[in-house]
Protein backbone atom coordinates (compact mmCIF):
# COMPACT_ATOMS: atom_id res chain seq x y z
CA UNK A 1 0.00 0.00 0.00
CA UNK A 2 1.00 3.62 -0.77
CA UNK A 3 1.44 5.29 2.63
CA UNK A 4 3.42 8.52 0.90
CA UNK A 5 2.36 9.81 -2.36
CA UNK A 6 4.08 13.03 -3.66
CA UNK A 7 2.52 14.68 -6.53
CA UNK A 8 3.87 17.57 -8.84
CA UNK A 9 5.21 19.42 -5.35
CA UNK A 10 7.56 22.56 -6.36
CA UNK A 11 8.87 24.94 -4.00
CA UNK A 12 10.30 28.06 -3.31
CA UNK A 13 12.13 29.95 -0.85
CA UNK A 14 11.48 33.77 -0.10
CA UNK A 15 13.95 35.81 -2.54
CA UNK A 16 15.42 32.81 -3.71
CA UNK A 17 16.86 32.68 -7.44
CA UNK A 18 14.90 29.23 -8.27
CA UNK A 19 12.61 26.01 -7.31
CA UNK A 20 14.47 24.55 -4.43
CA UNK A 21 11.68 21.35 -5.13
CA UNK A 22 10.89 20.97 -9.25
CA UNK A 23 7.86 18.87 -10.00
CA UNK A 24 8.92 15.68 -7.56
CA UNK A 25 6.65 12.73 -8.21
CA UNK A 26 7.07 9.50 -6.25
CA UNK A 27 5.34 7.06 -3.60
CA UNK A 28 6.68 6.02 -0.53
CA UNK A 29 5.21 2.16 0.62
CA UNK A 30 4.39 0.98 4.16
CA UNK A 31 7.28 -0.42 5.69
CA UNK A 32 9.93 0.66 2.80
CA UNK A 33 13.32 1.87 3.78
CA UNK A 34 14.06 4.75 1.39
CA UNK A 35 17.85 6.54 1.54
CA UNK A 36 17.21 10.06 0.24
CA UNK A 37 20.65 11.20 -1.33
CA UNK A 38 22.24 13.99 -3.32
CA UNK A 39 24.42 17.19 -3.31
CA UNK A 40 24.30 19.48 -0.85
CA UNK A 41 21.25 22.04 -1.45
CA UNK A 42 19.52 19.98 -3.88
CA UNK A 43 16.07 19.98 -1.68
CA UNK A 44 17.14 16.98 0.69
CA UNK A 45 15.48 18.71 3.74
CA UNK A 46 13.38 20.57 1.79
CA UNK A 47 11.62 17.55 0.77
CA UNK A 48 11.67 15.75 3.71
CA UNK A 49 10.14 18.97 5.42
CA UNK A 50 7.01 19.11 3.53
CA UNK A 51 6.11 15.13 4.77
CA UNK A 52 5.58 17.07 8.24
CA UNK A 53 3.61 20.55 7.85
CA UNK A 54 4.67 21.70 11.21
CA UNK A 55 8.39 21.86 10.13
CA UNK A 56 7.45 22.81 6.38
CA UNK A 57 9.62 25.48 5.34
CA UNK A 58 8.15 29.13 4.68
CA UNK A 59 7.89 29.86 1.03
CA UNK A 60 5.98 29.15 -2.30
CA UNK A 61 4.33 25.66 -2.81
CA UNK A 62 2.66 23.65 -5.10
CA UNK A 63 1.36 20.24 -5.48
CA UNK A 64 0.38 17.79 -2.90
CA UNK A 65 1.63 15.51 -0.56
CA UNK A 66 -0.51 12.74 0.79
CA UNK A 67 -0.24 10.34 3.95
CA UNK A 68 -2.19 7.23 3.80
CA UNK A 69 -4.44 9.21 1.14
CA UNK A 70 -5.45 12.35 3.01
CA UNK A 71 -3.22 16.04 2.43
CA UNK A 72 -0.96 16.35 5.03
CA UNK A 73 -1.79 19.56 5.25
CA UNK A 74 -5.12 18.51 6.76
CA UNK A 75 -3.99 16.48 8.96
CA UNK A 76 -4.58 17.89 12.81
CA UNK A 77 -1.77 18.55 15.13
CA UNK A 78 -1.82 15.89 17.18
CA UNK A 79 -1.50 13.09 14.14
CA UNK A 80 0.89 14.57 12.53
CA UNK A 81 2.86 14.25 15.80
CA UNK A 82 2.36 11.05 16.87
CA UNK A 83 2.26 9.20 13.39
CA UNK A 84 5.16 11.23 11.93
CA UNK A 85 7.97 11.25 13.94
CA UNK A 86 10.98 13.28 12.52
CA UNK A 87 14.38 13.13 13.76
CA UNK A 88 16.68 16.32 12.99
CA UNK A 89 20.60 17.18 12.55
CA UNK A 90 21.61 19.00 15.70
CA UNK A 91 20.97 16.63 18.82
CA UNK A 92 21.33 19.48 21.25
CA UNK A 93 18.29 21.79 19.56
CA UNK A 94 15.72 19.18 19.54
CA UNK A 95 16.08 18.38 23.15
CA UNK A 96 13.32 20.77 25.23
CA UNK A 97 13.57 19.36 29.06
CA UNK A 98 16.51 18.80 31.39
CA UNK A 99 16.36 15.15 32.50
CA UNK A 100 16.41 12.28 30.17
CA UNK A 101 12.91 10.97 31.53
CA UNK A 102 11.30 14.31 31.00
CA UNK A 103 12.20 14.19 27.89
CA UNK A 104 11.16 10.54 26.95
CA UNK A 105 7.64 11.66 28.44
CA UNK A 106 7.37 14.88 27.17
CA UNK A 107 5.98 14.40 23.31
CA UNK A 108 3.22 11.95 25.00
CA UNK A 109 2.20 14.70 27.49
CA UNK A 110 2.23 16.76 24.37
CA UNK A 111 -0.43 14.51 22.53
CA UNK A 112 -2.53 13.64 26.20
CA UNK A 113 -1.29 10.33 26.60
CA UNK A 114 -2.94 8.45 30.04
CA UNK A 115 -0.31 8.75 32.45
CA UNK A 116 -0.79 4.79 32.95
CA UNK A 117 0.05 4.23 29.53
CA UNK A 118 2.65 6.93 29.39
CA UNK A 119 4.92 4.71 32.06
CA UNK A 120 4.91 1.79 30.35
CA UNK A 121 5.75 3.21 26.87
CA UNK A 122 8.68 5.61 28.85
CA UNK A 123 9.69 2.34 30.75
CA UNK A 124 9.70 0.38 27.34
CA UNK A 125 11.75 2.91 25.45
CA UNK A 126 14.01 3.05 27.99
CA UNK A 127 14.88 -0.71 27.94
CA UNK A 128 14.72 -1.17 24.06
CA UNK A 129 17.22 1.50 23.41
CA UNK A 130 19.01 0.62 26.33
CA UNK A 131 18.98 3.87 27.84
CA UNK A 132 18.30 2.29 31.72
CA UNK A 133 22.07 3.48 33.05
CA UNK A 134 21.47 7.29 32.14
CA UNK A 135 17.28 7.35 32.65
CA UNK A 136 17.81 10.13 35.63
CA UNK A 137 20.88 12.01 34.14
CA UNK A 138 20.54 15.66 32.95
CA UNK A 139 20.45 16.27 29.00
CA UNK A 140 23.13 18.13 29.49
CA UNK A 141 25.44 15.89 30.21
CA UNK A 142 24.75 13.37 27.43
CA UNK A 143 27.31 13.04 24.36
CA UNK A 144 25.54 13.64 21.24
CA UNK A 145 25.77 9.54 20.94
CA UNK A 146 23.08 9.50 23.55
CA UNK A 147 21.51 12.92 22.99
CA UNK A 148 20.58 11.33 18.83
CA UNK A 149 19.46 8.18 20.55
CA UNK A 150 17.54 10.10 22.86
CA UNK A 151 15.55 11.86 20.34
CA UNK A 152 14.73 8.80 18.48
CA UNK A 153 13.58 7.05 21.96
CA UNK A 154 11.48 10.09 22.40
CA UNK A 155 9.85 10.56 18.70
CA UNK A 156 9.50 6.71 18.97
CA UNK A 157 7.86 6.47 21.86
CA UNK A 158 4.75 8.10 20.30
CA UNK A 159 4.02 4.91 17.89
CA UNK A 160 4.61 7.03 14.82
CA UNK A 161 3.98 5.17 11.71
CA UNK A 162 6.93 6.92 9.56
CA UNK A 163 10.22 8.03 10.65
CA UNK A 164 11.86 10.51 8.93
CA UNK A 165 15.47 11.18 9.78
CA UNK A 166 17.39 14.19 8.03
CA UNK A 167 20.92 13.93 8.43
CA UNK A 168 20.97 12.37 12.10
CA UNK A 169 24.49 10.88 12.18
CA UNK A 170 25.98 14.67 10.95
CA UNK A 171 27.36 15.78 14.22
CA UNK A 172 28.35 11.66 15.30
CA UNK A 173 31.69 10.00 16.15
CA UNK A 174 32.38 6.68 13.67
CA UNK A 175 31.28 4.68 16.15
CA UNK A 176 28.40 6.11 17.84
CA UNK A 177 27.17 7.11 13.84
CA UNK A 178 27.16 3.44 13.02
CA UNK A 179 25.23 2.20 16.03
CA UNK A 180 22.98 4.90 15.78
CA UNK A 181 22.18 3.68 12.09
CA UNK A 182 22.40 -0.61 13.57
CA UNK A 183 19.52 0.93 15.77
CA UNK A 184 17.42 2.78 13.19
CA UNK A 185 17.92 -0.43 10.43
CA UNK A 186 16.45 -2.92 13.64
CA UNK A 187 13.68 -0.78 14.18
CA UNK A 188 12.94 -1.45 10.77
CA UNK A 189 13.13 -5.30 10.41
CA UNK A 190 11.52 -5.21 13.71
CA UNK A 191 8.47 -3.05 13.50
CA UNK A 192 8.48 -2.47 9.94
CA UNK A 193 7.94 1.11 9.75
CA UNK A 194 8.65 3.21 7.12
CA UNK A 195 11.86 5.20 7.31
CA UNK A 196 12.97 7.78 4.54
CA UNK A 197 16.57 8.77 6.02
CA UNK A 198 18.65 11.40 4.08
CA UNK A 199 22.55 10.82 4.26
CA UNK A 200 25.53 12.29 3.37
CA UNK A 201 27.88 9.59 4.31
CA UNK A 202 26.00 6.34 2.87
CA UNK A 203 28.19 3.77 3.99
CA UNK A 204 26.26 2.24 6.67
CA UNK A 205 22.86 3.70 4.88
CA UNK A 206 22.76 1.62 1.62
CA UNK A 207 23.10 -1.72 3.01
CA UNK A 208 20.10 -1.49 5.02
CA UNK A 209 17.63 0.30 2.57
CA UNK A 210 15.40 -1.26 0.77
CA UNK A 211 15.29 2.10 -2.13
CA UNK A 212 17.56 5.08 -2.82
CA UNK A 213 16.11 8.55 -4.55
CA UNK A 214 18.16 10.56 -5.71
CA UNK A 215 17.89 14.41 -6.02
CA UNK A 216 19.68 16.50 -8.48
CA UNK A 217 18.63 20.58 -8.44
CA UNK A 218 15.67 19.61 -6.69
CA UNK A 219 14.34 17.01 -9.21
CA UNK A 220 14.44 13.06 -9.04
CA UNK A 221 17.40 12.14 -10.76
CA UNK A 222 16.89 8.44 -9.71
CA UNK A 223 14.96 5.78 -8.12
CA UNK A 224 16.22 2.62 -7.82
CA UNK A 225 18.00 -0.36 -5.37
CA UNK A 226 21.01 0.80 -3.74
CA UNK A 227 23.23 -1.85 -5.87
CA UNK A 228 21.91 -0.53 -8.91
CA UNK A 229 23.49 3.08 -8.07
CA UNK A 230 26.87 1.64 -8.48
CA UNK A 231 26.22 0.65 -12.40
CA UNK A 232 25.56 4.86 -13.48
CA UNK A 233 28.24 6.08 -11.28
CA UNK A 234 29.98 6.33 -14.53
CA UNK A 235 26.83 8.02 -16.10
CA UNK A 236 24.41 10.21 -15.05
CA UNK A 237 24.80 9.76 -11.45
CA UNK A 238 28.60 10.73 -11.90
CA UNK A 239 28.05 13.51 -9.79
CA UNK A 240 27.11 10.78 -6.81
CA UNK A 241 30.33 9.41 -6.91
CA UNK A 242 32.56 10.31 -4.08
CA UNK A 243 29.00 9.83 -1.53
CA UNK A 244 28.47 6.11 -2.67
CA UNK A 245 30.12 3.26 -0.06
CA UNK A 246 33.89 2.98 -0.59
CA UNK A 247 33.49 -0.60 -2.08
CA UNK A 248 31.60 1.06 -4.98
CA UNK A 249 33.72 3.46 -5.38
CA UNK A 250 36.96 1.40 -5.92
CA UNK A 251 34.94 -1.18 -8.05
CA UNK A 252 33.54 1.54 -10.03
CA UNK A 253 37.20 2.74 -10.93
CA UNK A 254 38.91 0.31 -11.49
CA UNK A 255 36.32 -0.56 -14.17
CA UNK A 256 36.17 -4.28 -12.99
CA UNK A 257 33.71 -6.76 -14.35
CA UNK A 258 32.37 -8.26 -11.63
CA UNK A 259 29.19 -8.04 -9.84
CA UNK A 260 29.17 -4.18 -7.93
CA UNK A 261 30.35 -4.82 -4.04
CA UNK A 262 27.89 -2.87 -1.68
CA UNK A 263 29.33 -3.83 1.65
CA UNK A 264 33.48 -3.96 3.81
CA UNK A 265 32.66 -7.76 3.59
CA UNK A 266 31.65 -7.89 -0.11
CA UNK A 267 34.30 -4.93 -1.01
CA UNK A 268 36.95 -7.58 0.84
CA UNK A 269 36.03 -10.83 -1.06
CA UNK A 270 36.09 -8.64 -4.50
CA UNK A 271 39.38 -7.45 -3.91
CA UNK A 272 40.51 -10.63 -3.01
CA UNK A 273 39.42 -11.80 -6.51
CA UNK A 274 40.61 -9.02 -8.11
CA UNK A 275 44.55 -8.78 -7.27
CA UNK A 276 46.93 -11.00 -6.75
CA UNK A 277 46.80 -11.63 -2.66
CA UNK A 278 50.30 -11.60 -1.68
CA UNK A 279 51.88 -11.34 2.41
CA UNK A 280 50.61 -8.01 3.08
CA UNK A 281 54.06 -6.09 4.30
CA UNK A 282 53.95 -2.81 5.75
CA UNK A 283 55.87 -0.35 4.07
CA UNK A 284 58.62 1.39 6.06
CA UNK A 285 57.16 4.89 7.24
CA UNK A 286 59.79 7.74 6.94
CA UNK A 287 59.99 10.08 10.03
CA UNK A 288 58.47 13.31 10.11
CA UNK A 289 60.33 16.21 9.64
CA UNK A 290 60.53 18.11 12.99
CA UNK A 291 58.64 21.64 12.40
CA UNK A 292 58.05 24.43 14.54
CA UNK A 293 54.93 23.77 16.66
CA UNK A 294 51.86 26.50 15.75
CA UNK A 295 49.95 25.46 18.63
CA UNK A 296 51.59 23.90 22.01
CA UNK A 297 50.06 22.74 24.50
CA UNK A 298 51.72 21.38 28.13
CA UNK A 299 49.63 19.26 30.78
CA UNK A 300 46.42 21.19 30.38
CA UNK A 301 44.06 20.83 32.59
CA UNK A 302 40.24 22.21 32.23
CA UNK A 303 36.89 21.72 33.46
CA UNK A 304 33.37 23.67 32.83
CA UNK A 305 32.05 22.96 36.36
CA UNK A 306 34.27 22.59 39.68
CA UNK A 307 31.69 20.33 40.90
CA UNK A 308 32.23 18.06 37.83
CA UNK A 309 35.55 15.70 36.68
CA UNK A 310 37.80 17.77 34.09
CA UNK A 311 37.59 17.51 30.76
CA UNK A 312 40.78 18.21 29.54
CA UNK A 313 43.30 16.20 31.90
CA UNK A 314 47.02 16.86 31.72
CA UNK A 315 46.33 17.66 27.91
CA UNK A 316 49.85 17.91 26.04
CA UNK A 317 49.85 18.26 22.18
CA UNK A 318 52.07 19.99 19.45
CA UNK A 319 50.31 21.33 15.73
CA UNK A 320 53.32 21.95 13.19
CA UNK A 321 52.92 24.30 11.55
CA UNK A 322 51.99 25.04 7.81
CA UNK A 323 49.64 22.09 7.35
CA UNK A 324 46.73 19.95 8.54
CA UNK A 325 46.74 18.59 11.45
CA UNK A 326 43.18 16.53 12.74
CA UNK A 327 42.26 15.78 16.25
CA UNK A 328 39.55 12.81 16.43
CA UNK A 329 37.89 10.80 18.94
CA UNK A 330 34.69 10.07 20.47
CA UNK A 331 31.85 11.83 21.39
CA UNK A 332 32.48 13.76 24.65
CA UNK A 333 36.63 13.17 24.63
CA UNK A 334 37.41 16.66 24.68
CA UNK A 335 38.20 17.43 21.52
CA UNK A 336 35.84 21.08 20.95
CA UNK A 337 37.02 22.18 24.26
CA UNK A 338 41.14 20.84 23.29
CA UNK A 339 39.98 23.25 20.16
CA UNK A 340 38.81 26.06 22.00
CA UNK A 341 41.43 25.84 24.75
CA UNK A 342 44.18 26.30 22.08
CA UNK A 343 41.98 29.10 20.18
CA UNK A 344 42.18 31.34 23.97
CA UNK A 345 38.24 30.88 24.29
CA UNK A 346 38.03 28.99 27.20
CA UNK A 347 40.76 29.69 30.04
CA UNK A 348 42.20 26.37 31.59
CA UNK A 349 43.13 26.10 35.18
CA UNK A 350 45.97 24.45 34.61
CA UNK A 351 48.96 24.09 32.05
CA UNK A 352 50.47 26.24 29.34
CA UNK A 353 49.35 26.97 25.93
CA UNK A 354 51.68 29.11 23.42
CA UNK A 355 50.82 29.59 19.56
CA UNK A 356 53.64 30.29 17.56
CA UNK A 357 55.45 30.67 20.75
CA UNK A 358 53.74 33.11 22.58
CA UNK A 359 51.60 32.22 25.64
CA UNK A 360 47.94 32.59 24.34
CA UNK A 361 46.74 34.54 27.89
CA UNK A 362 48.82 37.12 26.87
CA UNK A 363 48.10 37.85 23.67
CA UNK A 364 45.16 41.10 23.07
CA UNK A 365 42.45 39.78 21.80
CA UNK A 366 42.21 42.57 19.29
CA UNK A 367 45.14 41.07 17.97
CA UNK A 368 44.11 37.45 18.89
CA UNK A 369 41.51 37.24 16.62
CA UNK A 370 42.54 40.27 13.81
CA UNK A 371 44.09 38.48 11.43
CA UNK A 372 45.52 35.95 13.90
CA UNK A 373 43.30 33.00 14.64
CA UNK A 374 40.08 32.00 13.10
CA UNK A 375 37.70 30.39 14.79
CA UNK A 376 34.40 28.21 12.66
CA UNK A 377 32.76 26.70 15.66
CA UNK A 378 30.47 23.80 15.56
CA UNK A 379 27.19 25.33 16.24
CA UNK A 380 27.61 28.27 12.73
CA UNK A 381 24.43 29.58 13.38
CA UNK A 382 26.41 31.75 16.27
CA UNK A 383 28.23 33.60 13.43
CA UNK A 384 25.04 34.97 11.68
CA UNK A 385 24.39 37.98 12.41
CA UNK A 386 22.91 39.68 8.78
CA UNK A 387 20.16 39.30 6.93
CA UNK A 388 21.11 38.09 4.12
CA UNK A 389 24.50 36.67 3.28
CA UNK A 390 26.04 39.46 0.95
CA UNK A 391 25.54 41.46 4.36
CA UNK A 392 27.28 38.74 6.11
CA UNK A 393 30.31 38.38 4.09
CA UNK A 394 30.92 42.08 3.61
CA UNK A 395 30.35 42.91 7.10
CA UNK A 396 34.26 40.81 7.19
CA UNK A 397 35.47 42.16 4.09
CA UNK A 398 33.49 44.14 1.17
CA UNK A 399 36.03 44.02 -1.48
CA UNK A 400 36.77 40.20 -1.38
CA UNK A 401 32.97 39.05 -0.02
CA UNK A 402 32.34 38.08 -4.03
CA UNK A 403 35.25 36.38 -4.88
CA UNK A 404 35.17 34.07 -1.45
CA UNK A 405 31.46 33.38 -2.50
CA UNK A 406 32.48 31.96 -5.61
CA UNK A 407 35.16 29.89 -4.19
CA UNK A 408 32.92 28.39 -1.69
CA UNK A 409 29.77 27.85 -4.03
CA UNK A 410 27.37 30.48 -2.32
CA UNK A 411 27.08 33.36 -5.31
CA UNK A 412 23.44 31.69 -5.63
CA UNK A 413 22.39 32.43 -1.95
CA UNK A 414 23.82 35.90 -1.12
CA UNK A 415 20.07 37.71 -1.04
CA UNK A 416 18.90 34.45 0.75
CA UNK A 417 18.96 35.07 4.68
CA UNK A 418 21.64 32.61 6.23
CA UNK A 419 18.74 30.62 8.24
CA UNK A 420 17.03 29.61 4.88
CA UNK A 421 20.12 27.63 3.85
CA UNK A 422 20.61 23.63 3.99
CA UNK A 423 23.12 22.56 6.68
CA UNK A 424 25.68 22.55 4.19
CA UNK A 425 25.41 26.06 3.08
CA UNK A 426 25.38 27.33 6.28
CA UNK A 427 28.46 25.94 6.87
CA UNK A 428 30.15 27.38 4.24
CA UNK A 429 28.47 30.53 4.27
CA UNK A 430 30.30 30.52 7.79
CA UNK A 431 33.37 29.07 6.87
CA UNK A 432 33.34 32.21 4.33
CA UNK A 433 33.46 34.71 7.18
CA UNK A 434 36.54 33.21 8.99
CA UNK A 435 38.22 32.81 6.26
CA UNK A 436 37.76 36.68 4.54
CA UNK A 437 39.27 37.52 8.20
CA UNK A 438 42.27 35.52 6.79
CA UNK A 439 43.97 33.82 10.17
CA UNK A 440 47.37 32.76 10.51
CA UNK A 441 45.81 29.91 12.51
CA UNK A 442 42.72 28.66 11.23
CA UNK A 443 40.76 26.28 13.92
CA UNK A 444 37.65 23.81 12.25
CA UNK A 445 34.95 22.37 14.43
CA UNK A 446 33.30 19.79 12.31
CA UNK A 447 34.02 21.87 9.20
CA UNK A 448 32.57 18.99 6.80
CA UNK A 449 29.48 18.68 8.94
CA UNK A 450 26.43 18.77 6.12
CA UNK A 451 28.55 19.38 2.88
CA UNK A 452 28.38 17.03 0.37
CA UNK A 453 31.03 14.91 -1.24
CA UNK A 454 31.46 17.11 -4.07
CA UNK A 455 32.30 19.68 -1.94
CA UNK A 456 34.33 18.15 0.03
CA UNK A 457 36.87 17.88 -2.63
CA UNK A 458 36.80 21.23 -3.51
CA UNK A 459 37.46 21.93 0.27
CA UNK A 460 40.61 19.84 0.63
CA UNK A 461 42.06 21.50 -2.49
CA UNK A 462 41.30 24.97 -0.84
CA UNK A 463 42.68 24.20 2.64
CA UNK A 464 46.00 23.00 0.78
CA UNK A 465 46.34 26.26 -0.81
CA UNK A 466 45.76 27.84 2.58
CA UNK A 467 48.76 25.81 3.78
CA UNK A 468 50.96 26.67 1.36
CA UNK A 469 50.66 30.23 2.30
CA UNK A 470 51.50 29.62 5.80
CA UNK A 471 48.56 29.01 7.03
CA UNK A 472 48.08 26.33 9.70
CA UNK A 473 44.82 24.39 10.32
CA UNK A 474 43.38 22.75 13.34
CA UNK A 475 40.53 20.18 12.42
CA UNK A 476 38.79 18.60 14.93
CA UNK A 477 36.61 16.22 12.68
CA UNK A 478 34.37 12.90 13.10
CA UNK A 479 35.03 12.64 8.80
CA UNK A 480 37.41 9.93 8.98
CA UNK A 481 37.78 9.66 4.97
CA UNK A 482 38.07 13.83 4.86
CA UNK A 483 40.52 13.25 7.48
CA UNK A 484 42.43 10.43 5.62
CA UNK A 485 42.88 12.23 2.16
CA UNK A 486 43.47 15.98 3.73
CA UNK A 487 45.55 16.12 7.05
CA UNK A 488 49.48 15.48 7.16
CA UNK A 489 48.91 14.27 10.72
CA UNK A 490 46.09 12.89 12.90
CA UNK A 491 46.07 12.13 16.86
CA UNK A 492 43.13 10.85 18.67
CA UNK A 493 41.81 12.03 22.00
CA UNK A 494 40.43 10.08 24.60
CA UNK A 495 38.90 11.29 27.96
CA UNK A 496 40.54 14.29 27.79
CA UNK A 497 44.32 13.18 26.74
CA UNK A 498 46.08 12.22 23.90
CA UNK A 499 45.86 8.45 22.93
CA UNK A 500 47.62 8.65 19.89
CA UNK A 501 49.27 11.08 17.49
CA UNK A 502 51.09 10.02 13.87
CA UNK A 503 51.28 10.84 10.32
CA UNK A 504 48.29 10.35 9.13
CA UNK A 505 48.89 6.59 6.89
CA UNK A 506 50.49 5.44 9.80
CA UNK A 507 47.45 6.35 11.99
CA UNK A 508 44.88 4.93 10.01
CA UNK A 509 46.91 2.15 9.28
CA UNK A 510 47.27 1.15 13.11
CA UNK A 511 43.35 1.31 13.51
CA UNK A 512 40.35 -0.76 13.43
CA UNK A 513 37.44 1.15 13.91
CA UNK A 514 38.35 4.94 13.70
CA UNK A 515 39.85 4.07 9.69
CA UNK A 516 38.58 4.88 6.61
CA UNK A 517 36.03 1.72 4.70
CA UNK A 518 39.28 1.38 2.24
CA UNK A 519 41.50 0.73 4.64
CA UNK A 520 39.01 -2.18 5.93
CA UNK A 521 38.31 -3.32 2.40
CA UNK A 522 41.95 -3.70 1.48
CA UNK A 523 44.93 -3.84 4.61
CA UNK A 524 44.58 -7.85 3.67
CA UNK A 525 46.69 -6.93 0.69
CA UNK A 526 47.49 -3.59 0.79
CA UNK A 527 48.15 -2.68 4.46
CA UNK A 528 49.10 1.00 3.75
CA UNK A 529 46.39 2.14 1.94
CA UNK A 530 43.73 4.14 3.24
CA UNK A 531 41.98 6.04 0.65
CA UNK A 532 39.23 5.13 -2.27
CA UNK A 533 42.43 6.34 -4.56
CA UNK A 534 45.11 4.35 -2.70
CA UNK A 535 43.94 1.07 -3.37
CA UNK A 536 42.36 1.95 -6.80
CA UNK A 537 45.91 2.95 -8.46
CA UNK A 538 47.23 -0.37 -5.73
CA UNK A 539 44.22 -2.61 -7.71
CA UNK A 540 45.29 -1.48 -11.30
CA UNK A 541 48.76 -2.46 -10.49
CA UNK A 542 48.25 -5.95 -9.06
CA UNK A 543 45.11 -7.21 -11.29
CA UNK A 544 45.17 -11.21 -11.63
Amino acid sequence: MEQIQIEHLSFSYPLGSGNALEDVTLSVRAGEYVALCGESGCGKTTLLRHLKPALAPNGQTSGVVRFCGTPVRELDAREQASRIGFVQQDPESAVVTDKVYHELAFGLESVGVPQAQMRLRVAEMASYFGIGPWFNAPTDSLSGGQLQLLNLASVMALHPDVLLLDEPTSQLDPVSAADFLATVDRIHRELGLTIILTEHRLEDVLPCADRVIVLHRGRVAADCAPRDIGKALTGELGFLRDSVPSAMRIWAGTGSALPCPLTVCEGKQWLSDTVRVQNAVRRDVPPPETAESAVRMREVFFTYDKQAPDVLRGLTMDVPTGGVFALLGGNGAGKSTAMKAAAGLVQPYRGRIELFGRDVRKIPQKELYCRFVGVLPQQVRTLFTEKTVRLELEAIDRAHAEDMARRLRLTAFLDRHPYDLSGGEQQRTALAKVLLTQPQLLFLDEPTKGMDSAFKTDFAALLRELCERGVTVFMVSHDVEFCAKTADRCAMLFDGVLAADAPTVSFFADNTFYTTAANRIARHVFPDAVTDEDVICLCNENRI
